[in-house]
């Protein structure tokens, strides 16, 4: 059946065979038809590789955020809390009555105090002390299963403190080695106070994959600590790990209740607050501006249409005396343009789980053929790129992605409707 009598055919109905054989053949490219296959190709190119930016940089950026989360809520606890009226000496009592509020998973006495640590190379570097006692250094999994070298057994018992990979390699420590600890914090005496030196052997070197935490963090027992920092018989802090770190508003009052004496309670949240919040801001600033991207590529689908559109129009006052209605014309120019846009998401959808299943051997890829390192650890914090696809979000990549695309084809397929076959002959 020649398509003019297929289109004044009673059985061609919407979106029907014909319509669609009509748009497939205006999406072939022809010898006379180069410059509008080109365009088509660009706009194909240009929504995939926006459809598969826009997934990437989100999944990059989800699983940046995530990975962030899950190191610094690993090391630091959900809750903080601190003594308000007298030094907290009954901590490991007030440490029993938290861990027996349902939702947390325990309470750790800590002291925290900066120092300077020095070792075999360098001039040293700055430190955070954390005195902690051989048993609940053992459940902060991120650190007792990330031990590289030596072990936590007889943490308490020995004076031998815990140091981050980064830390020794800065340092040019091994495991056995000795470091020297400077606190500005010493003994009293008439000149005045001067700085406590001491030095402590290496028992462990841990790795959690933030580069901030594994070159900085130095972890003592919790008696030495007391005696180090002149704090015989207190702690400084208590910090708490729940186990949803989202109920931590509807746990404050009891573990309040719980301290059984005034103290002040500061949550994750308050503590990396503009350091979240930063992020979160760079991720939905990130998401309009790559929207930019597959707009463009829109709007090269209507140029692309508009030129179909001038180029068809002998073939369009034909199908339109022979029968065919506007309808039809509409329905065959948004078939063809809608065609490019969800073939170009589908190839961006497809392309951007591909990049971010692989998003770490390509990083390793392009520094091997760069000669140069891709995402320093030093600067971005964490040790691997990471990538974490959200489906919803993905679902409103691909969405978005297509409501443009058929938003981009109407104008050009309501303008082919338009012409009257007399006014279609002059575009012969």
């Amino acid at each position: 059946m020649s398509e003019t009598a297929a289109a004044k055919s009673p059985a061609a109905g919407a979106f029907s065979v014909f319509e669609r054989m009509v748009a497939w053949r205006y999406l072939r490219s022809r010898r006379k038809e180069t410059v509008i296959s080109v365009i088509a190709s660009i706009s194909f190119l240009g929504i995939m590789l926006g459809v598969a930016t826009l997934i990437v940089v989100m999944a990059v950026m989800n699983g940046f955020r995530a990975e962030l989360l899950t190191r610094i809520l690993g090391v630091n606890g959900h809750l903080i809390v601190q003594p308000l009226d007298s030094p907290l000496e009954d901590y490991a009592q007030v440490a029993g009555r938290i861990n027996g509020v349902p939702g947390i998973k325990y309470a750790i006495p800590l002291i925290d105090g900066q120092v300077l640590a020095q070792g075999n190379v360098g001039g040293g570097t700055g430190a955070l002390v954390r005195g902690i006692r051989g048993e609940d250094l053992g459940k902060i999994s991120i650190v007792a299963s990330n031990i590289k070298q030596g072990t936590l057994d007889g943490f308490d018992g020995g004076e031998g403190v815990a140091i981050g990979k980064r830390m020794a390699e800065n340092l040019g420590l091994v495991l056995g080695d000795t470091i020297t600890l400077i606190s500005p914090d010493g003994d009293v005496t008439p000149l005045g106070t001067t700085p406590r030196m001491k030095g402590y052997k290496i028992a462990a070197i841990f790795e959690v994959g933030m580069s901030e935490y594994d070159s900085s963090i130095v972890y003592m027992p919790f008696s030495e600590a007391q005696l180090y920092f002149n704090l015989d018989g207190r702690a400084q802090t208590i910090e708490i790990y729940v186990d949803n770190p989202d109920d931590v508003d509807a746990l404050k009052p009891l573990v309040e209740q719980a301290a059984q004496r005034p103290i002040d309670i500061v949550d994750w949240r308050q503590r990396n607050e503009t350091f979240f919040s930063a992020l979160q801001v760079e991720r939905n600033v990130m998401f309009m501006i790559l929207t930019l991207i597959v707009l463009v590529a829109a709007l090269n689908i209507i140029s692309g249409l508009i030129m179909l559109v001038k180029d068809k129009g002998h073939d369009i006052a034909i199908l339109r005396t022979m029968g065919a209605s506007r309808g039809a014309i509409l329905r065959i120019f948004l078939m063809t343009g809608a065609a490019i846009g969800v073939t170009g998401t589908i190839a961006g959808v497809l392309l951007g789980v591909v990049i971010c299943t692989n998003i770490e051997s390509i990083r390793q890829f392009f520094s091997w053929m760069t000669g140069r390192i891709l995402f320093n650890p030093e600067l971005y914090f964490l040790s691997q790129l990471p990538a974490k696809m959200d489906l919803r979000e993905t679902t409103y990549v691909v969405i978005m992605a297509l409501v443009l695309s058929f938003l981009a084809t109407v104008f050009p397929a309501w303008r082919a409707a338009r012409l009257d076959p007399v006014e279609a002959l002059r575009y012969e």
